[in-house]
């Protein structure tokens, strides 16, 4: 080959290095563009985690106003159940002393009609006494009355009938003498004496009749009236009975009525202390329910968000996919495509003897643009890991070549020995 075939290849061999860098240039703005790409997306993941960090700070917020509130709301509850407790401690004390009051009326009422009966009972008693004393008295005055009389009597008769006798004695002592001659006249004037006599004695018998009738009658109706107060007395014993009676049948009618409401008191106060419970039973399962479904509530809006996440970062992992496999295929495409080239026109160079400092700018180059091309391989991995993307999901492997200045090193500088990454890359993307 010729000096102007040699420049004239190296000319296009400096074209083809110029294209080269240009492609490589391109590479790099690509790099840079999807590194722009990367660094606002990252600022944009930033800005989102920032916005997400000021939700969480408004929600936590939220969240300690809500605690708040529902401290003041507990705090109020447990006021209205002191107060409910208060009103409840007043009712049951004034219902007892209420209750107890009543018992105190009860037993003080029962106490004096007890009083009452035994002082109604004692004056009975002593009235009972007082007539017997009186009877007793007035019977002693009657005997008496009648002995003295009986005696008065039994004097008077005596002293009559001294008087008589004495008188008779002497009359006939007087008419002794004139006996035989006044016997008629005697025997008359005794005749009208005895008439006399007979008569005042029926007199006297009369009038000692009638003051005995009449003494009989008075006693008969001081007994009569002693009688009457007796069943005067006697009725108002047994009306005073009967009243006690039916104070004490009251009172067994209203001692019923107090062990009903004592035992409904004691069934009402067992309901209340079963209402309690009930209560704080409801409460609690309120607030558990209340919890469970804010926790349900914050697990489906967390669900939702983490679903939207998901579908941003599917659609995210979809689009980069797609870019990644085009952008790979185009790169593997261009990179094996100028690599049989610089394969080629290595083989040329090495079967026409070029200059080795010719060769060593090429595999310099060829150096340059593989390293370019893993340098892109890595950082499309690199942003497939960010995103959760493993490699094995591609479908296909990267090409990836080996250290080219091994293999130069181990190729002689005319011989056909070992394959260069040239030749590794264009057998790879065949």
């Amino acid at each position: 080959m010729s000096r102007e075939q040699l420049e004239a290849f190296s000319l296009r061999l400096r074209e083809e290095l110029d294209r080269e860098r240009e492609e490589r240039n391109f590479f790099q703005l690509e790099r840079d563009k999807l590194r722009t790409f990367w660094e606002i997306t990252r600022q944009q993941l930033e800005e989102n985690r920032a916005k997400l960090r000021n939700q969480d700070r408004a929600q936590d917020e939220n969240e300690e106003k809500h605690q708040s509130e529902m401290k003041t709301y507990k705090q109020k509850v447990k006021h209205l159940l002191y107060e409910h407790q208060c009103n409840l401690s007043n009712v049951k004390v004034e219902r007892m002393v209420a209750l107890k009051m009543a018992q105190d009326e009860y037993t003080a009422m029962e106490n004096e009609l007890l009083k009452d009966k035994n002082s109604l009972k004692s004056k009975l008693r002593e009235q009972e006494l007082a007539h017997q004393e009186i009877i007793r008295q007035l019977k002693m005055e009657q005997s008496a009355e009648i002995s003295r009389m009986r005696e008065q009597f039994s004097q008077d008769s005596l002293e009559l009938e001294r008087k008589y006798e004495t008188r008779l004695t002497t009359q006939n002592e007087e008419l002794g003498l004139q006996q035989s001659m006044e016997l008629a006249e005697v025997e008359q004037r005794k005749n009208r004496q005895v008439v006399e006599l007979t008569k005042s004695h029926e007199k006297a018998f009369n009038d000692m009749k009638n003051y005995y009738n009449e003494i009989t009658l008075n006693n008969l109706a001081l007994i009569s009236s002693l009688k009457e107060q007796m069943e005067e007395l006697k009725s108002s014993h047994e009306r005073m009975e009967k009243q006690l009676r039916e104070v004490q049948a009251e009172n067994k009618r209203l001692t019923e009525p107090l062990k009903q409401a004592q035992t409904e008191l004691t069934n009402l106060q067992r309901q209340l202390a079963s209402y309690e419970q009930d209560k704080i039973t409801l409460a609690n399962t309120k607030q558990r329910l209340a919890l469970v479904t804010k926790e349900l509530e914050d697990l489906r809006w967390e669900n939702e968000v983490l679903e939207l996440r998901f579908e941003k970062v599917e659609k995210e992992r979809d689009r980069l996919h797609a870019e990644f496999v085009g952008a790979v295929l185009d790169v593997q495409q261009k990179t094996g495509l100028k690599s049989a080239m610089l394969g080629k026109k290595m083989a040329d160079l090495r079967g026409a003897g070029a200059v080795n400092g010719v060769g060593g700018d090429l595999q310099s180059e060829l150096a340059r643009a593989v390293k370019a091309h893993d340098d892109l391989l890595a950082s499309y991995e690199a942003k497939l890991k960010e995103h959760g993307i493993a490699s094995d999901d591609l479908g296909f492997k990267p090409l990836r070549s080996s250290k080219p200045s091994a293999a130069t090193a181990a190729t002689p500088a005319g011989g056909s020995g070992t394959r260069s990454p040239a030749g590794q890359a264009s057998a790879g993307s065949r």
